[in-house]
């Protein structure tokens, strides 16, 4: 593979994942190194491997952790981080913070590999290898659709970005946001027309498709009133109508809730593009560590503890009075009705089976005994409560003489703080060959449904959207559902709402609420408005401390 040693600095300076141990050289050439089809594969997996890593961990965090569902309250001893946590909550983040670091390089990282692989790709005759012309389309228009899509997560991040097309450049400065958008849409327009379409009994095994680059090319439009000023709400409900209509391939809405999430996902003809997911290979479980108890082993009845810090912000006060009634935003548990499947407590059946999606309540082994805490609840029954407070304080000769004295804040947390999530299954160690064998389902079609039902909704159209809504909400219910969006009932907070059930801890919310304005001017739990410019994230000091031709955004200090 051609990798030049200047390629090599520049992504070394751009970093990204942080355990690369790749070897460069210098003197060689795609014409002589590529001996096969697998030699092929291999230059075009390495960038998807980065897209796993990518989707999920501290970009995963900006989404959702300075938004209105989830935080790291501080619980005792533990999760204070140095303030880190409540920065991002309540939106102090500086240019000086680690997730924001590892999102910009990820980003250009991402963008770098993938360019380099498409480098090298586009000089090979494939007919050496038995491939075909329309092979080596189908593959360097997967790396496009792939730049466009770093490009576009960086452009919803940061604005503008540094635009490369080739790796022999150094010290770029930064594109406008404008600039950034047109590169995305021409990527993406170019990879629509040569990507092939799914075919009814094709199973989604990573690869990307004209329906993924479709559905990227609707979510810029989608958001491209909050990236450049101006609302392409029209193009983005076009290209929906198209994908929803089967013009990009055929797709179709999962009739179980959970066939989107399990172990079988890749099944699902809901899907339009996963990352493949396989127990001690390319393994979907960042998430495991920081949202579960130490003891939850014993829950889930499998081996590994994990670290107690994310979970659900809370819907109730401490002495239980619903925040729903006082903040139309969070509250993301008590948002899904009572005759929700998802809403039930996670259970894993046997077999790959499953059921619920959430840890809440008493803390029980699958046997039924009683699951105790370590910290604030030592050799006591643990309670998941949908609350933040410190309640182990409360009673006589203790800090707060009853619970309604408690404050609720971020630093108020205990270990059994919070209702946990459960959205990717995970088995007991009967069926550990299971494990981790849900693929996380990057664009699914309810997202192409809502995508379409938000923007009749904007058109004027509120029943057409209501319907589409209701498309997806019904399979969530044994019976009918009990509260059906409706003309009458579907605003901008109910749209709202929709979007946080289904995608509930799928790292968008962020986004939908910038969108809508109000991720910087709303109140939720916890939290106040904040500065307008804080609807994007610095560049990191790292960044401009090894590029000094990169600005900084408004509002934040170079």
């Amino acid at each position: 593979m051609k990798i030049k040693i200047i390629a090599a600095l520049i992504i070394v300076f751009l970093a990204g994942c942080t355990k690369l141990d790749q070897t460069f050289y210098d003197r060689v050439t795609p014409e002589t190194f590529f001996k096969s089809e697998k030699d092929i594969k291999a230059a075009l997996y390495r960038p998807f491997t980065h897209a796993r890593w990518y989707l999920g961990a501290d970009r995963w965090k900006l989404q959702e952790y300075t938004a209105d569902h989830f935080a790291i309250t501080t619980k005792g001893r533990h999760w204070y981080n140095g303030g880190e946590n409540e920065r991002y909550h309540y939106h102090g983040w500086t240019p000086d913070d680690n997730w924001i670091w590892e999102t910009w390089r990820g980003t250009l990282m991402g963008v770098a590999l993938a360019l380099d692989a498409k480098s090298d790709l586009s000089k090979l005759d494939y007919s050496r290898f038995a491939l075909t012309q329309a092979d080596k389309d189908d593959h360097v228009n997967q790396l496009n659709t792939l730049i466009a899509l770093f490009y576009l997560y960086g452009l919803d991040y940061f604005g503008g970005l540094p635009i490369f097309e080739s790796l022999e450049g150094s010290s770029l400065p930064r594109n406008t946001a404008q600039e950034t958008f047109n590169h995305i849409e021409k990527l993406l327009k170019e990879a629509i027309t040569k990507l092939p379409k799914k075919q009814a009994a094709d199973k989604e095994e990573g690869a990307l498709r004209g329906a993924a680059a479709a559905a990227l090319l609707a979510r810029l439009y989608f958001n491209a009133e909050a990236y450049t000023g101006t609302a392409k709400f029209a193009d983005a409900q076009k290209l929906c109508e198209d994908i929803i209509a089967g013009v990009y391939g055929t797709y179709s809405l999962d009739p179980v809730w959970n066939g989107v999430h399990g172990f079988r996902n890749n099944e699902s003809k809901e899907i339009i593009w996963s990352i493949p997911s396989e127990f001690n290979k390319l393994q979907y479980d960042w998430f495991y560590a920081d949202f579960y108890h130490y003891n939850t082993r014993q829950y889930f009845d499998v081996d590994g503890g994990a670290n107690n810090g994310g979970h659900l912000q809370p819907s109730r006060t401490p002495t239980g009075t619903l925040y729903k009634t006082v903040f139309k935003l969070g509250s993301p548990y008590e948002k899904f009705n009572d005759a929700d499947l998802r809403k039930h407590p996670y259970k894993y059946n046997g077999g790959g089976r499953y059921e619920g999606m959430f840890i809440v309540g008493p803390h029980l082994t699958p046997a039924g005994a009683t699951i105790n805490g370590g910290e604030e609840y030592k050799d006591l029954p643990l309670v998941f409560v949908d609350q933040v407070g410190r309640f182990s304080e409360v009673g006589p000769g203790k800090k707060y003489a009853t619970v309604a004295q408690l404050p609720s804040r971020m630093a108020d947390g205990e270990e059994n703080t919070g209702v946990r999530l459960v959205k990717v299954p995970i088995p007991n160690k009967a069926d550990n060959s299971l494990r981790w064998g849900a693929d996380n389902p990057a664009i699914r079609l309810a997202e192409i449904y809502y995508m379409l039902a938000e923007c009749r909704m904007r058109a004027g159209d509120a029943g057409g959207a209501a319907t589409l809504i209701n498309e997806v909400r019904k399979r969530n219910f044994t019976g009918a559902d009990p509260d059906p969006a409706t003309a009458a009932n579907l605003d901008e907070y109910r749209m709202l709402d929709e979007w946080g059930v289904e995608f509930l801890g799928e790292g968008r919310r962020r986004t939908d609420l910038i969108r809508f304005k109000k991720f910087t001017t709303e109140t939720w739990w916890d939290h106040q408005p904040s500065e307008a410019f804080r609807n994007r994230f610095p560049v990191p000091t790292r960044a401009i401390s090894g590029n000094n031709n990169l600005e900084q955004n408004p509002g934040y200090v170079k």
